[in-house]
């Protein structure tokens, strides 16, 4: 669902930079009784906005981010299916199921570290306009 939601709102935002600047690019080309600059002047601005807020709130990263740790752990899904598929239940590996689990945190804490240095950089990023001192 996040995937879908982050997917979604990255694309949105990038069809609308695109859209808002065309269409401002038509309004300063066309005489529309003058008006066009008007028109223009808040697309610009529009563009600008979205463009700003889309590395701000990272939707085309986060969405990413879940696909790739959604790969991997059905990877890993896959490889511990055919293992015990291919084994029978009395001839389970302990070490081969450690390997596995141990696998599967690996994969969760990268996907946390990630997680956690992102949200770091958002916080230590400084405030644009602020003066230190």
């Amino acid at each position: 669902l996040r995937k879908k939601r982050y997917r979604r709102r990255a694309v949105s935002t990038k069809v609308a930079s695109l859209v808002l600047a065309a269409l401002s690019t038509v309004a300063l080309g066309v005489n529309l009784g003058g008006h066009g600059r008007a028109l223009a002047l808040p697309m610009v601005a529009a563009v600008t906005v979205l463009a700003g807020i889309e590395p701000y709130m990272s939707w085309r990263s986060r969405w990413v981010s879940m696909e790739e740790t959604r790969y991997e752990l059905n990877r890993l899904r896959d490889e511990i299916d055919y293992y015990l598929v291919t084994t029978s239940a009395g001839d389970h590996d302990q070490e081969q199921l450690r390997i596995f689990f141990a696998d599967q945190q690996r994969i969760w804490r990268a996907v946390s570290k990630q997680w956690r240095e992102f949200r770091a950089s958002d916080a230590a990023a400084p405030t644009p306009g602020l003066r230190d001192g």
